[in-house]
């Protein structure tokens, strides 16, 4: 697989602008990884390629830090990649059931994609979202307090195309291709929409608030 002219010179332009960004050309890598998946939906043999030729790395350089990281992936992800939580308190509160339940009714395991290309499935171990566990997230977008039946109809209602907006963020669901362009750094205006906190996390805050309590002065 080789990029075309046409996608080559997009990359290129991109690539050079996350590049200009940093004092040292190889430390672009991560992001430029992502920009590659938002090409393709998982790094491929090209992107890795095209990487180690706008940063001057050995392809082995590259490959080292994708196959590292579980973000970058290397096989086809679905428009919706969804990430159920399994760490401590989210299992505890029916993350593994969550996800037994819900890999058996999309029949596909972690980090496989349903036959139609609509969703992927992973197991993550922490979606640092704990006071909404159980939790899962769409293209890193919170899904909070969830059950086997409300993961099952959401995965029903993203391989139907239905329009889904996450519990917290922006209202539009974005692919999975276009949250890999974010990560690169280049933003779609959508950082501010929405509900970053709410419920349980604020909740410290309201007490503190109440009390009159405040946090010690910088020395």
């Amino acid at each position: 697989m080789t990029y075309t002219p046409e996608v080559r010179e997009r990359l290129e332009q991109d690539a050079k602008e996350i590049i200009g960004r940093y004092p040292k050309p190889r430390s672009a890598l991560l992001p430029l990884l992502h920009l590659v998946q938002s090409e393709d939906g998982y790094v491929s043999d090209a992107g890795q390629e095209f990487c180690a030729e706008m940063l001057g790395l050995s392809k082995a350089e590259v490959v080292g830090v994708s196959t590292f990281y579980t973000m970058y992936k290397r096989r086809p992800m679905g428009d919706y990649h969804v990430g159920v939580c399994i760490n401590t308190l989210c299992a505890v509160m029916g993350g593994d059931q969550i996800w037994d339940e819900l890999s058996e009714h999309a029949g596909v395991g972690h980090d496989e994609t349903t036959p139609d290309g609509k969703v992927s499935l992973e197991r993550l171990e922490c979606n640092a979202a704990c006071d909404f566990a159980p939790v899962m997230m769409v293209n890193w977008e919170f899904f909070d307090n969830q059950t086997p039946a409300s993961a099952k109809q959401l995965v029903d209602d993203l391989r139907d195309g239905k329009e889904i907006s996450p519990t917290r963020g922006p209202k539009k669901l974005c692919t999975f291709k276009e949250a890999s362009r974010v990560l690169s750094g280049l933003p779609d205006g959508l950082a501010a929409d929405g509900p970053s906190a709410s419920g349980p996390s604020l909740e410290g805050l309201k007490i503190a608030k109440a009390n009159g309590w405040k946090a010690p002065e910088a020395p």
